[in-house]
């Protein structure tokens, strides 16, 4: 089969439950990781001929990608913050909004001492995987209730190079979160989504990542952050700093959860104009 003729067929098949511009970024995204050839390219070779072992491998993908299984998944690779990271079902895949969050920290840290910090909920380790990769001189502990992605994050950190400690814990646990030490910045991601809200969410993201790392019950939609601050006033140290990623829609009710006087407390948006972040200064 030629490259063009499989292209084509590829572009036909999920464009039944894609967009049309979706569908050539998945087909363009997968055509290059196997094929090492870009969409210039290919407008110059239309009739090369592909092995029949890489048009079955690409076939086989094209079935799961039907399913709507994430092409992340498919090739078990996602960019995130100038990284390659692998990623698999048992992590969130990264996403261009946490890109932000972690442009907010890495800014931070350039311009002030505060050096050991601990993510809450690493997932595939790409907040802190990246963090260190600009930031070498910082300490990090990333923890995880999920041994899964601990695993995955561990293998993102070696792949990079990076000395991470790395710790299987239950944030949620207040006996297992007295054993954690005391930090200068936390950065968080955490599960956000209202259960109520799985109906309206995409089915490769409900059907393939993880629910774990993604839900929240109904009556208690900012358990984790509410967590974070009460962990926080025992073990941030004095002037530290907490980042957290946030639902749009609540990002107003975890800034008032610091809203004491020993807190200075802001919104940013992300680039879509949606209130996503929330950073929190210790001022006592």
């Amino acid at each position: 089969m030629t490259i063009y003729n499989l292209y084509r067929k590829f572009l036909e098949e999920l464009s039944k439950i894609y967009s049309n511009n979706e569908a050539a970024a998945i087909t363009q995204i997968l055509f290059e990781h196997h094929l090492k050839i870009k969409k210039s390219e290919m407008i110059t070779i239309p009739d090369l001929i592909l092995k029949d072992g890489t048009v079955e491998l690409l076939q086989n993908q094209l079935a799961q990608l039907i399913q709507q299984k994430p092409i992340q998944y498919v090739t078990e690779n996602a960019f995130f913050y100038g990284l390659d990271f692998f990623v698999g079902p048992g992590v969130l895949i990264p996403r261009p909004e946490t890109e932000e969050l972690v442009q907010e920290v890495v800014g931070f840290l350039k311009t002030n001492p505060q050096k050991k910090i601990l993510e809450i909920g690493t997932g595939s380790g790409c907040i802190s995987i990246s963090i260190k990769k600009n930031i070498p001189e910082c300490n990090i502990t990333a923890i995880d209730i999920s041994d899964k992605a601990l695993d995955i994050a561990k293998h993102n950190a070696a792949i990079h190079q990076t000395d991470i400690i790395f710790e299987h814990l239950d944030f949620l646990d207040p006996t297992q979160q007295a054993t954690i030490d005391s930090f200068d910045v936390i950065i968080s991601n955490p599960p956000y989504i209202p259960m109520k809200e799985m109906e309206v969410i995409e089915n490769n993201v409900k059907l393939f990542e993880p629910h774990q790392a993604l839900f929240v019950p109904d009556n208690k939609p900012l358990l984790f952050y509410e967590a974070i601050y009460s962990f926080s006033m025992n073990k941030l140290n004095l002037y530290g700093s907490i980042f957290l990623e946030t639902h749009e829609n609540y990002a107003k009710e975890v800034q008032s959860i610091f809203s004491d006087k020993e807190w200075n407390c802001i919104i940013k948006k992300d680039m879509m104009e949606k209130e996503r972040m929330v950073i929190a200064n210790l001022c006592r």
